[in-house]
């Protein structure tokens, strides 16, 4: 009754109306707005049964999704029964009768500007992306901390829910696939839960989005923004930071972009440093691509015909093929690349990140951004001399180490990035990587001088600091004995990293 006024144009002014449809709502598109009506439906996670739960529930989601999203999201409305007996809306009061249901009322955008739709036409490029990880950071550094929440209790809930969903469709999910995503995860808890602990406690657990994924982040103005935060229940909301953006990172790898996924990663992980997620990143990425596996086969259900549902179907199990994959990531390892300034490092670490280790690849550690976080400025500003002195320049290559120990003993794998001119900074990675018990490749790019120089000159909004200058000093440098493998740089980037791979294998 409700979804059928919705769907009149004749209630919009004459205006079409598209409707869009998921497992708990359908959304009616008209004129410049959108009608969010939620389902009547209950399940194991989700209770909408009632209209008094959907207004709850619109009343939240207008809350929560306007920290994002203010301008999206326009108010309460209500479908109301006027006296001589049709259906008209009510407003936030539901004016002129008893409310028999209650929306969302927001502003619409084009269906084309969604995140999924944008990746579908290969739109999704690096700039995207790293506006897109700085929206996500900015917004977890502002979400309410929740120690009462999240942790390890709320991550095994969440873990026995979706066994016991997948469990119970058989006729989809073979059992024996089940049951071993079951013993893994059991498994990968038990070791966690401490950690899990200590992020709780720390301010990691935060009042996030709960739903990110690319359907759920939409352009507006050139610019990423999230909406349709989870508000049904707070205890899938109220999650660990990296767990929030867990979801994203499994969707890009579902859509085989882990470039992307790795590059979002990484400009994170500048922003934020918190490494110590990355030991918990297989047990999230496992679960989030479980909760699809399970949405996907209650969407099937609900597919008006047998292609759509079968479709439906296959998604769900491509899903938990990818939840189980995600707990058996391959072991960590570090490789480091050397070379002069205009070499190429930066571009190489960054190609070569994606195809290294654990999803979504390496963690690329540079020791000019590293540097410039130590002085407290941003990237692209410019530091004086004294910042390249001999004790800096240690400093900034104990940090690097550091943190490539933190990151390797979480079982995620690191790239160096750093001019290594010295024989004791080759050595110490090396050793590194022997003392954590990982295999270790030492890369040296060699280049023309007039190679680097046109390099350096082009550079624009970059970190390193280097200019013509200084790689004419660098030119005349004692290397000393030169162990590491290494590669001719002064071809095209691709046909470098092409060499390199080849010898990574």
């Amino acid at each position: 009754m409700v979804a059928a006024f919705l769907a009149d144009p004749a209630s919009h002014g004459g205006a079409a109306v598209e409707r869009v449809e998921t497992h708990a709502a359908i959304v009616f598109l008209a004129g410049d707005r959108a009608y969010k009506l939620k389902r009547a439906v209950r399940y194991p996670y989700l209770d909408y049964s009632t209209a008094e739960r959907r207004r709850a529930a619109c009343v939240e989601e207008l809350r929560l999704n306007r920290r994002t999203a203010p301008s999206l999201y326009l108010g309460l409305e209500s479908v109301v029964r006027r006296a001589d007996g049709t259906l008209a809306f009510g407003g936030e009061g539901a004016a002129g009768g008893a409310a028999l249901d209650w929306l969302v009322a927001m502003r619409r955008f084009p269906q084309d500007a969604l995140l999924d739709r944008v990746a579908e036409r290969g739109g999704l490029d690096d700039e995207l992306i790293r506006d897109l990880a700085d929206a996500v950071t900015a917004f977890h550094k502002a979400a309410e901390p929740r120690p009462d929440g999240g942790g390890a209790l709320a991550m095994r809930e969440v873990v026995n829910g979706n066994i016991a969903e997948l469990r119970a469709n058989p006729s989809l999910f073979p059992p024996e696939r089940v049951e071993s995503l079951a013993q893994r995860s059991a498994d990968a808890l038990k070791r966690l839960s401490p950690l899990l602990e200590e992020r709780r406690r720390g301010g990691f657990v935060r009042h996030c989005h709960g739903d990110l994924h690319l359907r759920n982040i939409v352009l507006l103005e050139g610019k990423p923004v999230l909406f349709d935060g989870i508000e049904f229940d707070a205890r899938l909301a109220v999650i660990d930071v990296a767990y929030d953006l867990a979801f994203l990172l499994m969707e890009l790898e579902r859509r085989a972009l882990r470039p992307l996924g790795n590059a979002f990663l990484n400009r994170s992980l500048d922003a934020t440093e918190d490494y110590d997620a990355l030991a918990l990143l297989p047990l999230f990425l496992s679960v989030r691509a479980a909760i699809r596996a399970k949405i996907a086969a209650t969407t099937a259900a609900l597919r008006p015909d047998d292609v759509a549902a079968r479709s439906s179907k296959r998604e769900a199990l491509v899903y938990l093929e990818q939840a189980a994959a995600a707990l058996e990531p391959p072991p960590p390892r570090l490789v480091a690349i050397g070379g002069l300034s205009g070499t190429g490092k930066t571009r190489l670490a960054r190609a070569l990140a994606p195809s290294l280790g654990a999803a979504p690849g390496a963690v690329v550690l540079r020791s000019d951004a590293l540097r410039k976080r130590l002085f407290g400025v941003g990237e692209a500003e410019r530091l004086p001399a004294d910042a390249y002195t001999t004790v800096v320049t240690e400093q900034v290559y104990a940090g690097l180490l550091e943190r490539a120990r933190t990151l390797l003993t979480a079982g995620h794998s690191v790239v160096l990035d750093a001019v290594h001119a010295r024989p004791e900074e080759r050595s110490s990675a090396a050793r590194l990587a022997t003392e954590v018990g990982v295999r270790f490749d030492g890369i040296w790019l060699d280049a023309p001088l007039d190679t680097r120089v046109a390099r350096i000159a082009a550079r624009r909004g970059d970190a390193s600091d280097a200019t013509a200058e200084v790689a004419e000093r660098q030119d005349v440098y004692d290397l000393g004995p030169l162990e590491w493998l290494r590669t001719n740089a002064g071809r095209n980037a691709g046909e470098t990293l092409a060499a390199v791979l080849e010898r990574l294998v």
